[in-house]
């Protein structure tokens, strides 16, 4: 109070002032006697004190409410006088819609930075001097490091020219070569006065690469069926024409035609295995399979073929080898091919004049090369001539040959081992090829356990 009271003598003053003075001139001219006149100065003077004591005090509570308003604390108590009620009560009013106004904004602001930084697209803002101001999680968890040097790349610096230069987005491809990247890269302006942009960077490395694989996929499949249909045309030709009394040629010619028949046949059973298989591929299988009782079965399939090319089969299956979660069908499917393979590939005949493949099945869990959890190792190796490394990572594609001559001699169709790829990605689990030139190959499939017996074999 001490501090409004020279506030307060000057408004008691203000008010009172006036009254009392003609209250004391009045005095000198006889027209009041000295009693009256005092007391009526005295009670002047105290009526002002009073009222210098409200006004004073409603001014102190409008200055708090001048404050409230401009730091949004809250609303202080509201003034006794009407008109400086009202007025304070506006201030409130004008305050609460303000902070309430602001709070908006923050929360519209919260939104917008958690909606850019959840965008699964790297985004990146830049000044108009093209410094970094803002850098979604996408773009760091993409680039990292490596986005200055992508912001670099010439094709998006003359993208982010023209985008500053007329106002426009500007779209354009970007082709990284470390490591091999294919991005789509659109520079919209976000101010034209501020010359600020925005740049989205797109990858579709893989929707290239999986068009590039369908259309590789179409010439190669036209290409592997053309040959063996042209032979068959150019073999009826020649039945109906020049060889149609001969007898040995026409031998000799059905033989060839029943081969290139059989191997047109193996190449459509191949691409419809390959096209069931892709159209469940997301679906992992829900069904067990116990491998104790599916490699025999395969194996039975086998015996004449391993016979006949005196190629010796070494089974070795680990004792309670766990089930697994898995299509029979497409498991079994999937070790004829790799055994297949072996035999076509790798079986490489010895002094006794006899080829060997092993075939092994072991349970494994927490190894290092292989996922935590409790699996089953599926492996088939020969002693053959091996693969040489450059060829290791393409094996899996599509109608790829490390020796087309002796593939097609060996009447593969080039599709064996994409089959064997696209089973274990149904199935969640992982394949390893290993080869050394001169020892052999080794194919490795693991698979997880079924859930259902994960406990038990952990027990």
């Amino acid at each position: 109070m001490s501090r409004h009271l020279p506030r307060l003598l000057l408004v008691t003053l203000a008010i009172g002032g006036l009254p009392a003075m003609v209250l004391l001139l009045f005095l000198p001219l006889g027209l009041l006697a000295p009693l009256p006149a005092l007391l009526g100065v005295a009670m002047t003077l105290l009526g002002a004190a009073l009222l210098a004591l409200v006004w004073v005090g409603d001014l102190h509570l409008l200055e708090q409410t001048l404050r409230a308003a401009d730091s949004a604390l809250g609303t202080p108590p509201m003034p006794r006088l009407p008109a400086l009620a009202t007025l304070a009560e506006g201030i409130a009013q004008v305050s609460r819609q303000r902070a309430a106004h602001v709070a908006g904004i923050g929360r519209r602001l919260e939104t917008d930075e958690a909606i850019v930084e959840l965008l699964p697209d790297p985004l990146v803002v830049l000044a108009a001097d093209r410094t970094v101001q803002r850098v979604n999680a996408a773009a760091r968890e993409n680039f990292g490091a490596d986005l200055a040097a992508v912001l670099r790349h010439p094709a998006l610096r003359a993208a982010t020219d023209r985008a500053q230069a007329e106002g426009v987005a500007q779209r354009v491809a970007l082709l990284l070569p470390v490591p091999a990247r294919e991005l789509d890269a659109a520079v919209i302006p976000l101010l034209e006065a501020s010359g600020a942009l925005v740049v989205v960077l797109s990858d579709r490395t893989r929707e290239r690469a999986v068009e590039r694989m369908r259309a590789d996929f179409v010439a190669n499949a036209s290409h592997e069926l053309r040959t063996p249909l042209a032979s068959l045309i150019g073999f009826i030709e020649t039945l109906r024409g020049p060889a149609a009394e001969d007898a040995p040629a026409q031998r000799r010619f059905l033989g060839i035609m029943a081969e290139q028949a059989e191997r047109m046949n193996r190449l459509i059973d191949d691409l419809l295995s390959l096209s069931r298989i892709e159209l469940v591929e997301h679906q992992a299988p829900v069904e067990t399979v116990d491998l104790a009782a599916l490699v025999p079965r395969v194996i039975a399939g086998l015996e004449p073929r391993l016979a006949d090319q005196r190629i010796a089969l070494e089974v070795r299956l680990a004792a309670a080898l766990p089930v697994v979660a898995g299509d029979a069908d497409q498991l079994a499917q999937l070790l004829l091919n790799l055994l297949d393979n072996a035999m076509k590939y790798g079986a490489m005949k010895h002094d006794d004049g006899a080829a060997r493949v092993r075939l092994e099945a072991r349970a494994v869990s927490g190894e290092a090369r292989w996922p935590a959890r409790p699996g089953l190792l599926l492996s088939v190796s020969d002693d053959g001539p091996g693969i040489p490394s450059a060829h290791l990572p393409r094996l899996t594609e599509r109608f790829y040959r490390v020796d087309t001559g002796r593939s097609r001699r060996a009447g593969g169709t080039g599709l064996g081992l994409a089959i064997v790829k696209h089973i274990v990605n149904r199935h969640r689990g992982q394949l390893r090829i290993e080869s050394t030139e001169g020892q052999g190959s080794r194919f490795t499939v693991w698979l997880p356990v079924a859930r259902g017996a994960e406990g038990e074999e952990g027990g």
